[in-house]
């Protein structure tokens, strides 16, 4: 047998699971970290970080059940919100913040886990999310409600409904009366009815949050006889029951400061 005439040995090339391939999709929104949550969830003996296994068992699922996204930004958002959980999971879990223990994680007769099901309604609020940079705070939902005992399915799906119609900007307010006693909010009265464009989209998104019971005080109702009404100062705002509840579950205390004082600066207040 001539040297041409050999078998050349084959060297199989390692085809990475599909859920994996979902999670690394998601580097165009969560950055390059996605490859490493790829691998904390699918290898997590090599990777540098850990979470709960239940919890990376859940995700594991969740990416297999995405494989099958074949729209190209949809996919990325599927991966991206999981590569969130991930980054959120490690930093609740260096925190020494205990995975919770009730049945959480427990598959319920006839049906899948609590855990599942919402990481289910979570992927596909992320998948819809054509602002993007809601994905963040979607995934770390779904680390979030992993520590939190107290947040039962019904609560944490009522949070979903709650901030499903929230812009940006509105998020990025709540979040700045969230931190009001860390970054006080200014005491000058906000105008009414603003002239620029910007400000009043601003101001009606403010209006807004304070209408869906998320912002207290309510809005300022027409007094008898047309007498003047008082000027809202964003001093005066505070997060109601159910703000709370959108601020926690979304873990707001960590958005951006960049996009807070972009949001305060569109309602005409000065950047700090």
């Amino acid at each position: 047998m001539t040297a041409a005439e050999e078998p050349v040995e084959q060297t199989a090339v390692e085809t990475p699971p599909a859920g994996r391939a979902v999670i690394e999709a998601g580097t165009p929104v969560a950055g390059s970290m996605s490859r490493a949550a790829a691998a904390v969830v699918f290898e997590p003996a090599t990777a540098r970080v850990q979470v709960d296994e239940q919890f990376a068992a859940v995700l594991r699922a969740a990416a297999d059940d995405a494989a099958g996204v074949v729209v190209g930004r949809e996919r990325v958002r599927a991966g991206a919100v999981l590569a969130f959980a991930v980054e959120h999971a490690a930093t609740v879990h260096r925190a020494g913040r205990p995975v919770r223990t009730d049945r959480y994680f427990t598959p319920r007769p006839g049906s899948r886990s609590v855990a599942e099901e919402l990481t289910e309604a979570v992927a596909a609020a992320a998948r819809r999310a054509t602002d993007e940079r809601r994905v963040r705070h979607l995934g770390y939902l779904l680390a979030e409600v992993t520590v939190s005992a107290d947040l039962d399915a019904d609560l944490v799906t009522r949070a979903l409904r709650l901030s499903g119609w929230l812009s940006w900007r509105q998020l990025a307010l709540l979040a700045a009366v969230g931190r009001r006693d860390r970054v006080p909010l200014p005491m000058t009265p906000l105008e009414d009815e603003p002239r620029a464009w910007t400000a009043w989209g601003a101001r009606e998104d403010l209006a807004d949050l304070q209408r869906a019971g998320l912002l207290d005080p309510p809005p300022a109702q027409p007094r008898p006889g047309g007498a003047a009404l008082p000027r809202l100062r964003p001093a005066d705002l505070r997060l109601t029951r159910s703000g709370v509840l959108v601020h926690r579950v979304l873990v707001l205390e960590v958005l951006r400061d960049e996009a807070v004082a972009a949001a305060l600066a569109d309602l005409g207040l000065p950047r700090s």
